[in-house]
């Protein structure tokens, strides 16, 4: 056989191989892209019914919650709405509550101690705080003009006796300071509620000032009192009486 006959042969045998090469490839590619086509078809079908009975569970999951949250809501809320409103409000025209307590200096003091003249009863939150201080100093600075309308003062906390006489020392206070630290009193006339500071909520004196007429019956109440410019119109308003 010749160079050339050899040469040629050699190239149609090359291109057979090559052709049965490309054949084979392109099936085994439809074969995979069938393949891929086919799993992908069963995943789906596969998929279809669990999806449907998940979305099922979730939405019969969804409406058991939505239905019980109600119910387990309004209790709490009406049992918060029930605490805060547990405490007394005491009513203008309504009798004073009576009370016996401990004042600065270690006597007691008594509501019978003043039948037949005006009271006027200032609660606050804390002795010797700002707001406390100027409101006990205003109250002893007019102490004098109640007494000529015939009324009385006294000054009421939670504090004990020792810290109502170091806060009447220190600021020379004149009214009597009486100490309720068991919020006996407080709790009847309606002072020891909830309050809240920078966000965050807890039980303590609301700031109140009460007037009891010479009858024994509650003439004025002022519920969380703005210091400034107050023992002046509870003054006014003893006057009046």
């Amino acid at each position: 056989m010749s160079k050339k006959t050899r040469k040629k042969s050699s190239n149609t045998t090359g291109k057979r191989a090559a052709t049965k090469i490309a054949r084979g490839a392109g099936t085994s590619t439809r074969k995979s892209a069938a393949k891929s086509r086919t799993a992908v078809a069963k995943a789906k079908k596969a998929k279809q019914p669990v999806k449907t009975r998940s979305a099922a569970a979730v939405r019969s999951k969804a409406s058991h919650t939505a239905t019980s949250k109600p119910l387990s809501a309004k209790p709490a809320a009406a049992a918060k709405s029930a605490t805060k409103s547990a405490g007394t409000i005491l009513a203008e025209g309504a009798m004073a509550p009576a009370f016996t307590l401990p004042r600065d200096g270690g006597e007691s003091v008594s509501l019978s101690d003043f039948a037949g003249k005006k009271l006027v009863l200032f609660f606050y939150p804390r002795a010797d705080t700002p707001g406390c201080t100027k409101e006990a100093i205003d109250f002893t600075r007019l102490k004098s003009a109640f007494g000529a309308v015939g009324t009385e003062v006294l000054g009421i906390s939670a504090d004990t006796v020792k810290a109502q006489e170091s806060f009447r020392n220190k600021h020379q206070l004149s009214v009597p300071l009486i100490s309720d630290e068991q919020h006996q009193m407080l709790e009847t006339y309606g002072v020891w509620g909830e309050k809240s500071l920078y966000g965050r909520a807890f039980m303590g004196i609301i700031r109140t000032t009460v007037l009891v007429g010479s009858d024994g019956k509650v003439a004025r109440v002022w519920r969380h009192v703005k210091v400034d410019g107050h023992a002046d119109a509870v003054l006014e308003a003893a006057r009046s009486l």
